[in-house]
């Protein structure tokens, strides 16, 4: 399966976009601010950084901060344990995507749960038989 999140929104405190699947638009997406790290963590402001763009892995373990399977991505440079889950602004993230249905394109995003139930199940419901990868890049 074949993620993708276009980022089209740069604030000074987060960043906007949509999440794609198989090139079906899904959710609106918030992360933290892009700081185009380029394997450099010197660059890097804990819990307020973006991951950079790329491909990227991504599985489904278990998250013992929010007792539940979520989405994980693999080998991202600078981070560890970055994941998609909800969440309504930045102030949610400490680098992870957050995901919503809905989205004001500014600053903030909602109606997450369902979003991310149904991310959970597509991923699983194709992880026996296929990986999935996540492209993320600038819109």
């Amino acid at each position: 399966m074949e993620l993708k999140l276009v980022r089209s929104v740069f604030n000074p405190k987060s960043t906007l976009g949509k999440l794609f699947i198989n090139g079906t638009f899904f959710a609106y997406t918030c992360e933290d601010t892009v700081r185009n790290l380029n394997g450099d963590s010197s660059k890097k402001i804990q819990n307020e950084t973006a991951i950079d763009p790329g491909r990227y892995e991504v599985i489904l373990s278990f998250s013992n901060r929010f007792q539940k399977y979520l989405p994980i991505f693999l080998n991202v440079p600078c981070f560890t344990a970055i994941r998609i889950h909800g969440g309504n602004t930045a102030a949610d993230s400490e680098g992870c995507i957050l995901i919503g249905g809905e989205g004001d394109m500014k600053e903030r995003i909602w109606n997450c749960a369902s979003k991310v139930t149904a991310l959970v199940a597509s991923i699983k419901e194709v992880e026996k038989k296929e990986k999935t990868f996540i492209t993320i890049e600038k819109g």
